[in-house]
């Protein structure tokens, strides 16, 4: 009897240890995917930005003018263009994800093309409002002499509207399917020329500081060129392809449906930083004040970068598997991502905490700035914790496909609460920029408790039978020919 409970003993050990290197290797899998997809996206991310930021670094030596109208027109149709076009297109993380989790290949190729058409059409009303931004910055109460610079400037911007609603659609076909080298290649191909030829047509050309907003079309129209190559000729693509005029328009009220939330979730956050730096011109010291919340601010972006791309990663590991049925799987996801990007958090706001009195030299020599910068180094560090929490939680949302639920909590956490909290401590408790930055901070932290609330207590059961539904609601012709035995076997 001893020895036979023995026996047991050691078998019931032996299947727990099997059991903890299971678990383990499962965790282990489940992180080198996430930074197999995040990683890339970080840097693909940061390319796109930084297209932007060596226009503007090489127009600032043409002169003052030159400079302001630049950085006014950037801001301008960050805020009314590609905010809108990036949100939009991350419907597609949602329903191409969904799709090539269900192994719906056709379809995914055909919800990219509906995409870039639906962007394409978008960005007409949005060129014609570039068109007249002179009018608009004057109406606003701008110099009108910077406006009618940054009024030409965004008429060169056009055809960078254009391809980047091509663009965004191109990202998220590769991402959702796993496939990132591409966007490596073609996002470093595009740094690489962009630099002689923003060089080239700024300093060498008639254009002058025009060329900038020409460089940045043509770098990112390179980039689209070299996606539309490779997913034309890759085998990787060839069960995703699908006919530019295959079912084109039948998924348009689709994509919209989706799109449309999608773009209010993202741009009413974006939206709400743009909004505190034009509070941030209503303090005293308003040069001073502007300034050291744009150094926070690009501080901020700067390192968002990274939960937000693998945020984009954790939104295609949660689609896939709700698409493939797996909602115990999409669960998994979710713990894994959550404990790497607290770590990753830690990490990036403990570091920047170390180096708080000397950050602020990265963007300015002037010692004030600097030790206001380092005054607010703490509050810094706090908005880097609570944004990369709710990067990730906000591409849980995406992956399910509740967006208008996000709208709503972006809409109430910023505007609602986060908005008039910075204005009354800014403004009325005479707290400055500091007021102003605790304010916005607690609306990030109210959408991060809303977000995680909405996280814990999602059916994922549920989840996946809604984006199985929705992926086999609409079959294709190629989907039409299988058999009920085959399509028995699917659900």
């Amino acid at each position: 009897m001893e020895e036979k409970r023995e026996i047991s003993m050691e078998k019931g050990l032996l299947e727990k240890e099997e059991k903890e290197i299971s678990i383990f290797s499962k965790i282990f899998d489940e992180v080198k995917l996430l930074g197999y997809i995040g990683g890339p996206m970080v840097i693909v991310n940061i390319s796109q930005y930084f297209l932007q930021i060596v226009s503007v670094m090489m127009v600032g030596h043409h002169g003052k003018l030159a400079l302001s109208s630049t950085a006014i027109a950037i801001s301008f149709s960050a805020v009314s263009g590609f905010s809108l076009i990036l949100g939009m297109s991350s419907a597609l993380e949602t329903l191409c994800g969904q799709a090539y989790g269900a192994k719906q290949y056709r379809k995914l190729g055909i919800l990219t093309n509906t995409g870039i058409l639906t962007l394409i059409l978008v960005s007409i009303p949005l060129s014609l409002m570039w068109f007249y931004m002179e009018k608009i910055l004057v109406f606003m109460g701008q110099d009108p002499i910077i406006s009618r610079e940054a009024g030409k400037f965004s008429i060169w911007l056009i055809p960078a509207l254009f391809a980047y609603a091509t663009l965004q659609p191109l990202v998220r076909y590769f991402m959702t399917q796993s496939i990132t080298y591409p966007l490596l290649l073609s996002s470093f191909a595009s740094i690489c020329c962009h630099l002689p030829i923003c060089w080239a047509l700024v300093f060498k050309s008639r254009l002058g500081h025009f060329g900038a907003a020409l460089s940045i079309g043509f770098s990112y129209w390179l980039n689209v060129s070299l996606l539309l190559l490779f997913m034309k000729f890759s085998p990787t693509c060839e069960k995703t392809r699908a006919s530019i005029f295959s079912n084109l328009f039948q998924g348009v009220g689709e994509f919209l449906r989706f799109a449309i939330p999608s773009s209010l979730m993202i741009c009413l956050e974006w939206w709400a930083f743009e909004l505190l730096t034009l509070l941030s011109g209503f303090l005293s010291n308003p040069q001073l004040e502007t300034s050291v919340l744009s150094v926070c601010l690009s501080t901020i972006i700067t390192l968002y970068t990274i939960p937000d791309g693998f945020g984009a990663a954790t939104s295609t590991r949660v689609s896939n598997e709700l698409g493939a049925g797996k909602p115990k799987a999409a669960r998994f996801v979710v713990r894994v991502v959550l404990c790497l990007v607290v770590i990753e958090a830690v990490i990036v706001s403990s570091s920047l905490f170390l180096g708080r009195k000397t950050f602020g030299y990265v963007f300015s020599n002037e010692k004030e700035v600097v030790d206001y910068v380092t005054s607010m180094a703490p509050l810094v560090c706090a908005a880097v914790m609570i944004n990369s929490l709710q990067a990730i939680l906000s591409g849980i949302i995406r992956g399910c496909g509740w967006q208008d639920l996000g709208a709503f909590i972006n809409l109430g956490s910023y505007y609602l609460f986060g908005i008039p909290t910075a204005a009354t401590l800014g403004f009325w408790l005479k707290m400055r920029g500091k007021g102003l930055w605790i304010g916005i901070c607690c609306g990030c932290f109210l959408q991060m408790i809303l977000l995680s609330i909405i996280t814990i207590f999602i059916n994922w059961e549920e989840k996946a039978k809604l984006a199985r539904e929705r992926v086999f609601k609409k079959r294709s012709l190629e989907d039409n020919v299988l058999s009920e035995h085959d399509n028995s076997n699917l659900y």
